[in-house]
């Protein structure tokens, strides 16, 4: 009598520690591939995602064999309202909507160093995720682990429907450097 309900017991135990999952099978779009997730950006990761990609951007650098960059306030200023002026134009390109070009706008911010490159994007997806798109891309990924890189611009723009807007600017280098945004 004592095993079959110890038994019993030890089932009713083994229950309460199954997860239970409510997670639903992706959605699949027409290509059947699984449809984006909305990522929104909390309020409290603002200050911490350009030092996050930083950091993954100088593991990539440093397994490539160049050094460091750091996170330039001018260069992000610069990333920063080319990002609102893409959602503005609903399209990711290079040149502003006044046509400027990425050179016209780190010079307007005052950086006296070299333009690297930009590498822009129009996702849904995370900054690493759309680090790690950057990386799949030769043309991307050469500015990235531009060997003459010292200086990095990274910024955003998230409409309200969840649309994200990347903006990342590497620079050659100005001399004087400028600490964190």
């Amino acid at each position: 009598m004592r095993l079959p309900l110890l038994i019993a017991s030890a089932l009713i135990a083994l229950t309460a520690c199954t997860p239970v999952t409510t997670d639903t099978p992706p959605r699949l779009g027409a290509d059947g591939k699984p449809l984006p997730k909305l990522y929104r950006i909390p309020a409290s990761a603002k200050a911490t995602i350009p030092y996050e990609v930083l950091d993954a951007v100088n593991s990539l650098r440093a397994a490539s064999g160049a050094g460091p960059v750091q996170i330039d306030t001018r260069l992000t200023a610069a990333a920063a309202t080319h990002a609102r002026d893409m959602s503005q134009q609903n399209r990711p390109w290079h040149f502003g909507s006044d046509g400027s070009s990425p050179i016209d706008r780190v010079r307007r911010v005052g950086y006296s160093g070299q333009l690297l490159g930009e590498n822009i994007s129009e996702t849904y997806e995370t900054e690493l995720e759309t680090l790690a798109a950057w990386m799949d891309q030769p043309d991307t990924r050469r500015v990235i682990l531009d060997k003459r890189a010292r200086d990095m611009g990274f910024a955003w723009h998230q409409e309200n429907n969840g649309k994200i807007w990347w903006d990342m600017i590497i620079g050659g280098g100005s001399g004087v450097a400028t600490p964190g945004t």
